[in-house]
């Protein structure tokens, strides 16, 4: 709330500027005020703050519009009352929006009600009684098509793992991961060995596009970070919760990992029995013997799960082994492209990721593929056992991969992944 003195600093620079704008507006309201007229502003107001670039509008009533000078109104002169409106102008506006504050202001001249409005939250258009308002000049009309999507548009470039987090350092990272991670860097820039050991290690976390000009990212933290250090990307988490079933469902065992994470996969990894599977294909007199889980499966699901989680749903990553020989990984956030059968056929690199910057890192430090083939690879895995195909299930917040380590039916003719297709 802001104090007596704030309110009448604020009533006095909005007055001395003499005219009414895009997020600044006044009305007499000597007795009422029409509500609805009133939720048209606030929509339009918010929308305009949030173009504008400002924290928040106003909406001011006892002034003249005229001469901007105070003529004192008697709008919702009851205290309960006037602080009513929150609720009110809530229960239509888009996510129960509301004001920042309503201040009364008593001058010689007569009350002064002053309304702060916050601004739209960055790619979201507000709307009232599910219509978008907004501000030409002085004159309330409907919200442009052009303002519309220019909001929308805010968050569509955003990428929440290249987020700087200010108040971490070096010290916040685990030494071991660093190490790591340089020797995976090495592998893959075996003509650069020499030189890159001669860097530091902020020089080296820059090189690598973990870091972004000796600065802490929320990639540096996930991938690299202590697990202390968690709580610098809070509400989102770093976390991959491990969990052995029975056969009738029911929790044997767990164990949850934090960050680092180019770390901890392995360890989530040597948590999964990997049993050896044998079985006398069709035609054949002498058994096969695979691994239920094909190590390359387990590294290409897990560290997809790291890649494309929608790290601000605050979810974690689950890897849940099922003792009759399924293995599930889930992860927060809608699937990206349109089916799995595109990715298969594509066989190419997504042209978008939920988290650019955290996908080339982990492309630079040897644990996902840049070419863009891990998915259909871990299909043809599957189909040259006889094992199912991976199965996906997606939801508009959740993403579900389901492999299984054994045959269901030899005698089941399991054509090549979309053979259809040509592959």
């Amino acid at each position: 709330m802001r104090t007596a003195a704030e309110i009448q600093n604020k009533l006095n620079e909005l007055l001395a500027l003499g005219y009414e704008s895009e997020v600044v507006e006044f009305k007499e309201a000597k007795v009422q005020y029409d509500f609805d007229k009133l939720g048209k502003y606030f929509s339009a107001l918010c929308n305009e703050a949030n173009l504008s670039g400002k924290r928040s509008a106003w909406l001011v009533f006892g002034i003249r519009d005229k001469d901007k000078g105070i003529v004192g109104t008697q709008f919702r002169a009851d205290p309960a009352h006037l602080n009513g409106l929150k609720a009110e102008i809530a229960n239509h506006i888009t996510g129960r929006l509301s004001f920042v504050g309503i201040y009364e202001y008593i001058d010689p001249a007569g009350r002064v009600v002053l309304m702060e409005i916050p601004a739209a939250p960055r790619g979201l258009p507000i709307a009232w009684k599910g219509h978008y308002y907004g501000r030409d000049g002085e004159e309330l009309n409907a919200l442009n098509l052009e303002e519309v999507e220019r909001i929308r548009a805010q968050t569509t470039g955003a990428d929440w793992s290249a987020g700087i987090v200010k108040e971490a350092s070096l010290e916040d990272l685990s030494p071991q991961a660093i190490a790591k991670a340089q020797e995976s860097y090495k592998k893959k820039n075996s003509h650069l060995v020499e030189e890159i050991d001669q860097w530091d290690d902020l020089t080296f976390l820059n090189k690598a596009k973990v870091c972004i000009k000796s600065q802490i990212t929320r990639t540096a933290i996930l991938l690299l970070g202590k697990p202390e250090a968690e709580h610098f990307i809070n509400p989102a988490t770093a976390r991959i919760s491990w969990i052995l079933r029975d056969r009738d469902n029911n929790d044997k065992d767990y164990e949850h990992f934090s960050c680092p994470l180019l770390l901890n996969t392995e360890k989530v990894n040597h948590k999964i029995r990997n049993l050896k599977y044998r079985y006398i294909a069709d035609g054949s007199l002498f058994p096969e013997e695979v691994d239920q889980y094909d190590p390359y499966i387990i590294r290409e699901a897990l560290n997809n799960c790291i890649a494309h989680q929608d790290y601000t749903l605050a979810g974690k990553i689950n890897v849940v082994e099922h003792e009759d020989g399924k293995l599930v990984f889930l992860n927060a956030g809608s699937f990206i492209p349109n089916s799995i059968e595109e990715v298969v056929i594509a066989d190419a690199p997504e042209p978008t990721y939920r988290n650019p910057f955290l996908v080339e890192a982990m492309i630079n430090l040897n644990m996902i593929d840049a070419i863009g083939s891990g998915i259909k690879r871990m299909f043809n895995i599957q189909w040259r056992k006889f094992f199912p195909l991976p199965d996906y299930e997606f939801d508009h917040q959740k993403v579900k991969l389901t492999v299984t380590g054994k045959v269901l039916d030899l005698n089941v003719t399991i054509q090549p992944p979309l053979a259809a297709a040509g592959y």
